[in-house]
């Protein structure tokens, strides 16, 4: 962090904490509305209290850990600076009163604090203790450490539009340092995270953000030119955007969602990627009468259900605070409900994939188990298999499993199901 850091820097970043704790709204919507308060903050000032809040956010355990024996938003601030980001005293004397430079200098002075599993995941303790039940202690810590991590932007080519190689040379020539993923096809990761709202391959429909692990869901499913898809939960539709240029705008991709706004904020990104194949339609539930009118006529079924996003907290580190047990047990019904539902929309010899951003056996591995206990008729498939078929090595067995630290991506969970022929 080579910026100037000013007095007025850790007066919002403090002030700006102190609105992400209350737990009233999502991280990002919060800052969001921070930040329209302070217009006149420039983009370094924001950036720097965006970071700094985050950090907080992830290391929440330790840092009020750190900060006893008066733990205040401004104290996480000072910890999270020196402590997780590394900035010595000298990098912020301009900014800290006399008392908070000694505090610091005894802060750092002070062995380290003896902390629980928990405080050293920075978890809370009760979802500590449930991934303790299926993890070693170190393998725990080892997943701890890829959750806390800041992730990396990762962007999908519109296959319609360009190849990967012209757009990483179009991105090279524009001075944005840039890779291609090393499991997605049309994935490229950023080195950093600039603005690309209005870059041209942006509002030219070339480029799309997405997670490289949430392109990997589209190679599951794996459509085809002239097939009916249905994607069953597809929210803002980035993953309707790559399936709808897989199968190379033919056939019917059916968008279905409980959410008009989310469905609205769809449209004008399928207008931008120049698809013509696919339909978004409102439903008011899994029993809705569009859904009763696809049933078994559908090839593919996508279903990435609403899940915990615990495997998303690299971007999302708010939902370790915000979640509760009795949260996970009212979407783990929810997701058995869907899935059942989605299901009866496959045509015999038909794909159904289930996926879940969550790193919870409640939500994935027990979610599956139990609807092929009630569901005969489906049988599952190899995930390696169905990806090594389209030139995409990775380490997983019949289910996908992307773990942060593993794969460096969001944690996913998914399985792909053929319904039997008759």
């Amino acid at each position: 962090m080579n910026i100037r850091i000013t007095p007025g820097m850790i007066d919002d970043a403090a002030t700006a904490v102190k609105k992400l704790l209350t737990f009233n709204q999502p991280a990002d919507a919060a800052l969001s509305e921070f930040f329209r308060e302070r217009r006149a903050l420039g983009s370094r000032e924001r950036g720097f209290i965006a970071e700094t809040a985050y950090v907080v956010l992830r290391r929440r355990r330790l840092l009020e850990k750190l900060a006893q024996p008066v733990v205040t938003p401004r104290r996480l601030v000072l910890a999270a600076l020196t402590r997780v980001n590394g900035l010595s005293q000298r990098q912020l004397a301009e900014a800290i009163t006399a008392a908070e430079a000694d505090w610091l200098a005894g802060f750092r002075s002070r062995p380290e604090p003896m902390l629980t599993l928990a405080e050293q995941t920075d978890l809370p303790d009760w979802l500590s203790e449930r991934l303790r039940m299926r993890l070693s202690e170190e393998a725990l810590l080892q997943l701890a450490r890829g959750l806390n991590q800041g992730a990396s932007l990762d962007l999908r080519v519109n296959s319609i539009k360009a190849s990967r190689e012209d757009v990483l040379a179009r991105l090279a020539a524009d001075g944005i340092a840039a890779e291609a993923c090393r499991y997605a096809p049309l994935g490229i990761r950023l080195k950093a995270k600039p603005a690309l709202q209005r870059h041209p391959l942006y509002l030219d429909g070339v480029i799309e953000v997405q997670d490289e692990g949430s392109q990997l869901l589209g190679y599951l499913l794996a459509p085809k030119r002239g097939e009916m898809v249905v994607d069953f939960c597809a929210g803002a539709g980035g993953k309707t955007l790559l399936l709808g240029a897989m199968m190379r705008s033919t056939g019917r991709l059916y968008a279905l969602d409980v959410s008009d706004k989310r469905l609205a904020r769809l449209k004008p990104r399928v207008a931008r990627a120049g698809l013509s194949n696919v339909h978004p339609v409102r439903i008011s539930g899994e029993n809705d009468s569009h859904v009763k009118r696809l049933a078994g006529k559908i090839d593919r079924v996508l279903v990435d259900a609403p899940c915990s996003g615990l495997g998303t907290l690299r971007r999302n580190p708010d939902l370790k605070w915000r979640l509760t047990p009795g949260s996970i047990l009212e979407l783990s019904k929810k997701q058995h409900d869907i899935l059942a539902a989605a299901a009866r929309l496959v045509k015999p010899g038909g794909r159904l994939v289930y996926a879940t951003c969550s790193i919870l056996p409640e939500e994935n591995e027990a979610i599956v188990a139990e609807f092929l206990a009630d569901h005969p008729a489906f049988k599952k498939l190899s995930a390696a298999a169905l990806l090594a078929e389209q030139g995409i090595v990775i380490d997983c067995a019949e289910d996908m499993q992307l773990l942060p630290h593993v794969h460096a991506t969001d944690g996913f969970y998914a399985v792909a199901l053929e319904r039997l022929l008759p």
